[in-house]
């Protein structure tokens, strides 16, 4: 397994070692300990979500209060997606940056979010499954959204026709959301992860 760190400090791809033969492939998705040695500090595992999604299907960009805050571990474990990182923490030398890695049932990468970072994804292919390891529980109304057409953003989404939920739709732009108080501080997600690992690269994807 090897974990890379995303140009957004936080935010790590993983790739894991695939073994395949002619029944088929193993691989470990997930180690606590690969990840914790890396990140500093173990995943509470608190909730598995499970998402499919149709063709350019669009979900996010979301993110949680913090504290508690939600770290995410998520891979694509049928089809294809492209998942974005974004942060919006404020006062982060990365703020507004975004990122993308490509997730897919092929090569199994899974990318893992430090709590204050903003997610979403779009599906590439048809009934895109993702799965989700969560450090907390989903809390209504301590969850939130960034329009993800948000200019600017400017998230290269891969498609022109885009099929978003309501919700997403009516959701803020990042400047409204931080005119509004609802965006979490880089120094408090900073402090709420024990200090966390500092990525050496700034920019856009």
């Amino acid at each position: 397994m090897k974990i890379r760190s995303l140009s957004i400090e936080g935010a790590y791809e993983v790739t894991p070692q695939l073994h395949r033969d002619s029944r088929g492939t193993f691989l470990e998705w997930y180690r606590f300990d690969a990840l914790a040695a890396t990140v500093g500090h173990a995943l509470d595992l608190a909730q598995a979500n499970i998402s499919t999604s149709a063709r350019h299907v669009v979900r996010g960009v979301h993110f949680a209060d913090v504290p508690p805050g939600q770290a995410k571990y998520i891979t694509c474990v049928s089809g294809s997606v492209l998942d974005v990182v974004v942060d919006i923490r404020v006062g982060s030398p990365t703020y507004g940056a975004w990122e993308a890695v490509p997730l897919d049932d092929e090569d199994r990468r899974a990318v893992y979010l430090a709590e204050g970072l903003g997610h979403g994804f779009c599906a590439l292919t048809e009934n895109a499954t993702v799965a989700y390891l969560c450090s907390s529980t989903y809390r209504p109304g301590h969850e939130h959204g960034i329009h993800p057409l948000d200019p600017e953003l400017g998230i290269r989404w891969p498609a022109a026709a885009l099929e978003l939920s309501a919700k997403d739709e009516a959701a803020p732009t990042l400047a409204q959301a931080r005119a509004a108080g609802l965006l979490p501080r880089y120094d408090a997600c900073v402090e709420h992860s024990g200090g966390g690992h500092r990525a050496a690269g700034v920019g856009r994807a």
